[in-house]
């Protein structure tokens, strides 16, 4: 697994489950947490994310998911 890679799994694996989240663009760091897709996008801009990568957690991890 590339170091990339490896960071991005660990930043998805501690990310609060069944949540919206925002990572940098690179997705090597986790900007902003929130309830609803709106909320997110705000806060990553906020913190000078404009093209941050924005995605919904599931609420359990399986093996398939990640």
């Amino acid at each position: 697994m590339s170091p990339e890679n490896k960071i991005r799994l660990e930043i998805l694996q501690s990310a609060p489950l069944n949540e919206w989240i925002a990572l940098s663009e690179d997705e090597s760091r986790l900007v902003a947490v929130g309830d609803d897709y709106s909320e997110v996008s705000e806060k990553a801009d906020a913190a000078g994310e404009t093209e941050a990568v924005i995605l919904r957690t599931p609420s359990e991890w399986s093996s398939f998911s990640v």
